[in-house]
């Protein structure tokens, strides 16, 4: 009789994303780095496979002990901290704001060091795959800020999509360049004035995207905040996190899957922009003397 195959056996960027070390594309680099061990022997093949149950599995030296416990938190990012667990430049990371979650997580995606706001932390590396491909559609939504009033006709581009630049702005500068045709967006304009606010929604994440589509029709991005991802809505002060309730992670489980969902009408404090105050009169002014 043929040997029946071991069952139990996952893939082993499977199982350290499911101990909540990486997501499961940095367990990918983990392997091929050479950093995993399987029962004293290091791995570098990607498709190789492990019983969590019955192997000795280490990463950098250290046991992994079996799946944790998955745990999920919104954070609102601040302007001037990287989004990632470790930075060479030693800059602030938003892992420096997670302190007091008292769990390893990670973030899910990336918001650059000038960006702002909504960030998704978890140590379940499945979904945070899962949300990361642009197959699976997931809207992000933001605030943008930008120099200069476009013409209607320039918007219109941005909504049907637009050739930006692949590559990174650095291989940019040096003659490297690679274009691509972005997704059909959402875009509305809700505030006026000669550096006016666009509220923009993307089914994809490209490097610095939002920054390079505007940069395409002659304006400048001077701020920019994300305030949903998809059934999420900024809802915590800036630097500040909250875990997400049982339904939200449902929601957004369904929303990795392709599934519809929908997030809350009415907007937080920290999702709307802040009202501007008018310049007082002579009149008013002299009123108070």
């Amino acid at each position: 009789m043929p040997e029946e195959s071991n069952t139990s056996e996952e893939r082993l960027q499977k199982i350290i994303a499911a101990a909540g070390l990486a997501s499961r594309r940095k367990a990918e680099e983990l392997i091929l780095e050479g950093r995993v061990q399987v029962n004293g022997q290091v791995v570098t093949e990607l498709g190789t496979k492990a019983d969590p149950r019955r192997d000795h599995i280490r990463v950098d030296g250290k046991l992994l002990h079996g799946p944790e416990q998955h745990r999920y938190y919104v954070l609102n990012k601040p302007r001037g901290y990287v989004t990632t667990v470790n930075d060479p430049e030693n800059r602030p990371t938003v892992m420096e704001l997670m302190r007091q979650a008292g769990a390893r997580i990670y973030p899910v995606g990336r918001l650059d060091y000038l960006s702002e706001g909504l960030l998704i932390m978890t140590n379940d590396g499945e979904l945070a795959n899962a949300l990361s491909k642009a197959s699976t559609g997931v809207e992000k939504t933001y605030l943008v800020k930008i120099s200069g009033q476009p013409e209607e006709t320039q918007v219109e581009q941005l909504r049907r999509g637009i050739l930006i630049d692949r590559a990174r702005m650095q291989d940019v500068r040096a003659g490297r360049r690679d274009r691509v045709m972005t997704a059909p967006a959402k875009v509305e304009q809700v505030r006026g004035g000669d550096n006016p606010w666009y509220q923009v929604s993307l089914t994809e994440g490209r490097n610095r995207q939002l920054r390079k589509m505007f940069e395409e029709i002659g304006h400048h991005v001077e701020k920019i905040r994300r305030i949903g991802y998809g059934p999420l809505v900024l809802d915590v002060p800036p630097g500040e996190f909250r875990e997400l309730t049982p339904g939200e992670v449902t929601a957004l489980e369904r929303a990795s899957k392709g599934k519809r969902t929908e997030a809350r009408k009415t907007k937080p404090e920290y999702a709307k922009l802040k009202k501007t105050t008018k310049p007082k009169s002579a009149g008013q002014r002299q009123k108070k003397r």
